[in-house]
């Protein structure tokens, strides 16, 4: 197998050749036909998050076709095109598991970080979280739902039922749940960097009723918003432009360090959340609903061995949607 391996903090990626890997028993193994690119992926490659074991292959968006099975796996078969997210393994007997919070668990494992991901030809999984994905659409715009759509559509269910959206940093994440508070009959406000009128402009296409900078005020008090951007200062923004008893909910894995802001914008019960990863019931809910919606995921693909180059693009916000990588 071929992949793009994480050796050194900071990176660069290297391509490297390794032994195929066998499953072993509850396992599967995927031979990857996409896998998305995420900023997560970055929060890795730069040390952002705890604990990283290297060497480790990124890449927790994927989409493949499993071609070994390890004893028994029975749910799957070979073939069978499934998606592999970012919570890749649960200990399933802590007090999370057993209580049904499983995207809490004290012993997890997350593809791409914790063990490896889809920057690479082929790739290890726990079978138990693997979705199976049918044969409609592509694997190149199925793999953005895999992070960007789950971990969207959680933050969608935690901002609650309110009618006014903001959606702070319309990226990948973002451009999908656009079109899924739509469909639901949401008006969708869309923030971005200031001065990013190509971003705006794409956010009013998927249906936002309204696009303008972070440090703008919406035309109206929001019931919710949502952070997907990685930018601390955006929280209290996003506590000013929400109404009284409003909701914000930040959905990324890291952010920032959030600065200190006046208790009058926490006021009148606005509540403030984090999400932390999915559950597998996430991924059912979602990937079910995905295809009644219609979401059209914009992609720009890039060959494994341009991983890097993917990566910065990304960083440097070059492109809109999300960035997948095609072994």
């Amino acid at each position: 197998m071929q992949a793009m391996q994480l050796r050194h903090i900071g990176g660069p990626l290297e391509w490297t050749e390794l032994p195929e890997r066998q499953p072993a028993a509850g396992e599967i193994r995927v031979r990857v036909a996409a896998c998305g690119v995420c900023r997560t992926d970055l929060h890795v490659l730069d040390g952002d998050l705890p604990d990283i074991p290297l060497p480790v292959i990124p890449g927790h968006e994927v989409v493949g076709r499993i071609d070994a099975l390890g004893a028994g796996v029975e749910s799957l078969r070979l073939g069978e095109r499934v998606g592999l997210p970012w919570l890749g393994h649960t200990c399933g007997v802590c007090p999370y598991c057993v209580g049904q919070q499983e995207n809490l668990c004290d012993r997890p494992l997350f593809t791409g970080y914790t063990r490896d991901g889809g920057f690479a030809t082929s790739t290890i999984a726990d079978a138990r979280f693997a979705f199976p994905l049918g044969e409609q659409g592509s694997d190149e715009e199925l793999a953005p739902l895999l992070c960007a759509g789950l971990i969207g559509w959680r933050s969608l269910v935690l901002a609650g039922e309110g009618r006014h959206l903001g959606l702070y940093g319309f990226g990948a994440a973002a451009h999908i749940l656009a079109q899924v508070a739509a469909w639901q009959g949401r008006t969708v406000y869309a923030f971005t960097r200031p001065g990013d009128t190509a971003s705006q402009a794409f956010a009013r296409s998927l249906g936002a009723a309204w696009a303008g900078a972070s440090d703008e005020l919406p035309p109206r008090p929001l019931d919710a918003a949502i952070i997907f951007a990685a930018v601390g200062a955006l929280v209290p923004a996003a506590l000013q432009a929400v109404r009284k008893g409003g909701r914000v909910v930040c959905a990324g894995i890291h952010m920032s360090d959030i600065p200190s802001f006046p208790y009058r914008l926490l006021w009148q019960e606005r509540q403030l959340l984090s999400v932390a990863n999915l559950t597998r019931q996430d991924g059912i809910d979602f990937l079910r609903l995905a295809p009644q919606v219609g979401i059209r995921t914009h992609t720009t693909p890039y060959a494994l061995k341009q991983a890097n180059e993917a990566l910065a693009d990304l960083r440097a916000g070059r492109f809109d949607g999300a960035a997948v990588l095609l072994p």
